[in-house]
């Protein structure tokens, strides 16, 4: 498909509106987290669990969820995954108890693994080479824009509601998005189907995909960089009600800052015919470690200075690497994206839920500094990928 053929507005409209609906729901608990804390009786560990819960069974869940389009399509595995996902959403008002909703949250993440785990796939597979970075930068827009409205749509609920009836908003709007892109989305032109599922040989595809270092220092960037900045989001909500005084649902306006990635995300593009992939991806990682230090600061407009340059920086750095990874992977492309997708959220849960200790031990400047030596790590990743890159 190329751009400014009807085809090509239908797929991107339609992965848009998917990115919506799926990242939206995915983390429609984190504006919620202080006031779920309050209302259950809980500590922020535990609150947080509720996104940890749904980004580790997502991780868990998305190569098999790939393995599975190889046989039925991306176009199926995709619509299929965002319906289900969306529709488990509207059950959370309805739990009584922490574990009912982390349950249901893990239950929901690994639904929601077919949308992310083909996603990028189906437009390497139907978009002409020269069109994909700006229609990857497109879908990854919707992401920031849906976990943006994933967050906004609860916050707002707050102040004219309960947090049940918040959660409902937010699930009912995730819902009619994923049923629009099953209406939206074209139908696959360039997809073959594997005659038969050996799944052995799929997951030896992802690990072959291990011997690759510019494959692996990717996924070790989509580990750390998501660890660290759904970490950041996690928790900042705790600060701006503790440290700052402010109300819950004022407190859930920082995830405006999403708006940023929106826009860095879908300039990535023109970076990297500028500057190259490599630099792109490093000036992303080394400005989340500024960002991530300026936000330190005892000051409220000063620290969302910092956490604007860590989340515009973020979406830029992850929009590039993961339009990267179908370029360097010459076969088995839909396994190499999974690796990408898998080592993105096992970073978000598994870093999400391990830093909720030092945020829990630390002053939030220690918290800020233990990301902080995440990223310097990163950073030194990133160096690696751009160096190997401009030696090609």
């Amino acid at each position: 498909m190329r751009k400014g053929t009807p085809e090509y507005r239908r797929a991107t409209i339609g992965m848009l509106l998917v990115g919506l609906a799926i990242f939206s729901s995915l983390y429609a608990t984190q504006a919620l987290l202080p006031t779920l804390t309050e209302e259950m009786g809980i500590t922020p560990s535990q609150a947080a669990l509720t996104v940890s819960a749904a980004t580790g069974a997502l991780a868990v869940c998305v190569v098999p969820a790939s393995i599975l389009s190889e046989k039925y399509g991306r176009g199926r595995v995709l619509t299929i995954s965002a319906v289900a996902a969306t529709g488990v959403g509207l059950l959370l008002p309805l739990c009584q108890t922490i574990e009912q909703m982390t349950l249901l949250r893990t239950l929901q993440g690994a639904l929601i693994a077919g949308t992310p785990a083909v996603a990028m796939t189906w437009l390497s597979e139907e978009l002409d080479d020269r069109d994909l970075p700006g229609a990857m930068g497109l879908y990854i827009a919707g992401n920031t824009i849906g976990g943006l409205m994933g967050r906004l749509i609860p916050a707002f609920m707050l102040e004219i509601s309960t947090w049940r009836w918040a959660l409902a908003a937010g699930s009912i709007v995730s819902f009619a998005l994923a049923v629009a892109t099953m209406l939206l989305l074209p139908e696959q032109r360039n997809f073959r189907p594997k005659a038969s599922i050996r799944p052995a040989a799929e997951f030896a595809a992802v690990v072959g995909h291990l011997r690759n270092p510019r494959l692996v220092g990717l996924a070790l960037t989509a580990f750390l960089g998501m660890g660290v900045f759904v970490s950041m989001y996690n928790f900042f909500g705790f600060r701006a009600v503790n440290d700052f005084g402010l109300p819950p649902s004022l407190a859930g306006l920082a995830f405006v800052m999403y708006l940023s990635g929106t826009w860095s995300s879908a300039r990535a593009g023109t970076f990297v015919r500028r500057f190259g992939r490599g630099r792109v991806v490093l000036a992303g990682a080394v400005l989340m470690l500024a960002g991530a230090l300026i936000g330190a600061s005892p000051n409220l407009w000063l620290t969302l200075t910092g956490l604007l340059i860590f989340t515009a920086s973020f979406f830029a750095m992850h929009s590039t690497a993961s339009g990267w990874v179908g370029q360097i992977a010459e076969h088995d492309r839909a396994e190499a994206s999974s690796l990408y997708v898998f080592s993105y959220y096992m970073g978000s849960s598994i870093l999400g839920a391990a830093t909720g200790r030092a945020f829990e031990a630390l002053p939030w400047a220690g918290f800020v500094g233990v990301l902080a030596g995440l990223l310097a790590l990163l950073s030194a990743i990133t160096l690696a990928l751009a160096l190997a890159e401009r030696r090609r």
